[in-house]
């Protein structure tokens, strides 16, 4: 358990704070204490008002009513500009990278070191990621393009821009949902010499193991108010959850006994040069089949090329017995398999249009009469929908940006679930998401399973795996290099497989 070794004096306080979007009160007597030299846990399910109380503290979002107060003096922040100057950085739980620049462009962006004639010095600006980046413990080439960097690489692009501000006030959200374990140390050791270099650090996770190792307070939110400010020392992760749900979470990982049915996917000798290399499995109705491993092991590949969204270079992919063309996400569709990507901002949602929009997406043309798209019929196949997964929305016209991270999810799940498919491929299906909606995901797939779906689930944590799969699928530097029934799997033996040290397939 972390020491408390924390300054009385709070160096950022919120006290009192109302915050409204429309009808929306997103926040209600909001209130928080981060000191120097501490780590602050903040936790409360999505929906809570976590995120808008991050902006408040950004600059983002002025407070309709409240205080801030830096080093006991009010503060005034009328944008970001303002939160940084007063050494405020803030880690966001979803990457907001400049695709088309480098990564020390990304880092410095606004503030590029310059020489002589105001010309930008672009070896002092890689020299200074390069530092970032071996203070991360991390190598990353400065001059490579943001685009095309993986979720993981994209986060530690964003923490090296926080840290390169040199902040007090250091605000962490969600900054481990993509990161493997390695990366996490290294991340944990860094905010421990920020912590003891005399930072305060507000870190927002849904994994409590790392909330009750970092922190040495905890705060926790539920519906837009504040409920408790404990030490970790005087709580348990049960009485975490029940301040944040406001109710027992009796089963976060409901996996009910299902009848197995026929091979619905099958995968053989799926081959992508450099990437993946002849990998081969089933998937039978009726079972959740984990796809296990390190970021970087290739899952995430792997199912993208089943669904045809990468191509691949040998192998093939049946459904039903019938092979699929590869390249082609439609014929995949056709033939029933659905996939819901890991990252739902970029690939699963169109940020800008409305919830019920992104929710019937894929079934425009089944909803359409001689081509045209009758408001009615789309309003009313979303609120179906959005009431079978318990979206928590405000109006189905609003954008679907304004929804929380969980029922963004929830949006994305029912878009592909509409289609009433033969294998639901889930990629990371709880991250950024809180316990109580991870709950309701489990449930669900459960649920389709028992009604005889092929579930292919990747997954990076290790209880989620373990909870909810009939078999894992180890895969370690592109290859298949094991497969677990659920009888026997626990962590050890996924983790020796998923390092190179595991039995073979």
């Amino acid at each position: 358990m972390p020491e408390q070794t924390t300054n009385d004096t709070p160096v950022l306080a919120l006290a009192a704070v109302r915050k409204s979007f429309g009808a929306v009160q997103a926040l209600t007597e909001a209130r928080l204490e981060l000191c120097a030299g501490e780590v602050h846990g903040l936790v409360g399910e999505n929906g809570a008002g976590k995120s808008t109380l991050v902006k408040v503290l950004a600059g983002v979002h002025a407070p309709d009513e409240g205080a801030l107060t830096l080093d006991g003096q009010p503060l005034w922040l009328s944008g970001p500009a303002d939160a940084r100057a007063a050494g405020i950085a803030v880690i966001y739980q979803e990457p907001t990278l400049f695709p088309d620049l480098s990564v020390a462009e990304n880092i410095f962006m606004g503030r590029q070191p310059l020489r002589g004639l105001r010309r930008i010095d672009t070896a002092a600006m890689r020299r200074r990621t390069r530092e970032l980046f071996t203070q991360l413990g991390v190598q990353l080439d400065p001059d490579r393009p943001a685009r095309g960097l993986s979720i993981a690489d994209q986060q530690l692009v964003e923490i090296a821009k926080a840290l390169s501000f040199d902040a007090r006030v250091l605000i962490m959200d969600e900054p481990t949902a993509a990161l493997s374990g390695v990366e996490v140390e290294r991340l944990f050791a860094v905010v421990r010499s920020l912590r003891e270099s005399g930072a305060a650090i507000l870190f927002i996770s849904h994994r409590f193991d790392e909330v009750f190792a970092l922190c040495e307070r905890v705060t926790v939110m539920r519906d837009g108010r504040w409920v408790s400010t404990d030490p970790v020392s005087e709580l348990s992760v049960g009485q975490v959850v029940r301040r944040m749900v406001g109710r027992e979470v009796s089963q976060l990982y409901p996996k009910q006994d299902t009848q197995v049915g026929d091979v619905v996917l099958s995968v053989r000798e799926l081959t992508r040069a450099g990437v993946f290399d002849a990998v081969s499995f089933d998937v039978r109705g009726g079972e959740i089949v984990a796809l296990a491993g390190l970021v970087g092991a290739g899952r995430s590949e792997v199912v993208r090329a089943v669904f045809g969204v990468d191509r691949y270079d040998s192998g093939e992919v049946l459904v039903d017995g019938q092979r699929l063309p590869r390249g082609r996400p439609a014929a995949a569709m056709a033939a029933g398999v659905a996939l819901v990507p890991e990252d739902r901002r970029q690939q699963g949602l169109v940020m800008e249009l409305p919830i019920e929009r992104n929710v019937t997406l894929t079934r425009r043309w089944s909803l359409s009469k001689l081509g045209l798209l009758g408001r009615r019929a789309e309003r009313a196949d979303a609120h179906r929908w959005t009431r079978l997964l318990q979206v928590k929305v405000g109006h189905l016209s609003d954008p679907v940006s304004t929804l929380s991270g969980g029922n963004q999810q929830k949006v994305v799940l029912a878009k592909w679930l509409s289609t009433d498919p033969k294998v639901l491929i889930v990629d990371e299906p709880t991250r950024g998401i809180d316990v109580g909606t991870k709950a309701e995901v489990h449930r669900l797939m459960s649920r389709l399973a028992g009604e005889g779906v092929a579930v292919l689930m990747v997954s990076s944590e290790l209880p989620e795996v373990l909870g909810m799969a009939d078999r894992v699928l180890v895969m370690h530097e592109g290859r298949l290099v094991d497969e677990i029934s659920r009888e026997r799997a626990d962590e050890e033996s996924v983790m020796l497989a998923a390092t190179g040290h595991g039995g073979g397939a």
